[in-house]
C-alpha cells in the first residue's frame, strides 16, 4: 500500500531552484525501480531547505531513491495526509 510522505532536507547553505530541479530529475529517472513516485517539491533557496512530496510504500523506499539518485537523503520524513 502506498502512502504520502513529506521529506525535509536542511542544507548547510543556500540552494538554487536549478540545482533542486536537477536532483528531482535524477529522482524521477530511477523512482520506478523502487515503486516510488516523487510528486512535487518546494525550495527555500536562502534558507537552504527543500521539501519533497512523495508517494511511496514506506519512508525507506523514498530515501533510497534520493540516496541512489544523488546522495542527498532527507533529514526528516513525515507520513502526511492531503487536505483540501
Amino acid at each position: 500500500m502506498m502512502a504520502l510522505y513529506m521529506d525535509v532536507h536542511r542544507l548547510d547553505g543556500p540552494v538554487t531552484l536549478d540545482d533542486v530541479a536537477a536532483a528531482h530529475a535524477a529522482d524521477l529517472a530511477i523512482q520506478d525501480q523502487h515503486d516510488v513516485q516523487y510528486l512535487r517539491y518546494w525550495v527555500d533557496e536562502d534558507g537552504g531547505k527543500i521539501f519533497c512530496l512523495v508517494d511511496a510504500p514506506d519512508a525507506e523506499a523514498a530515501n533510497t531513491v534520493h540516496r541512489e539518485a544523488h546522495g542527498l537523503v532527507a533529514d526528516e520524513i513525515h507520513l502526511v495526509q492531503e487536505g483540501r
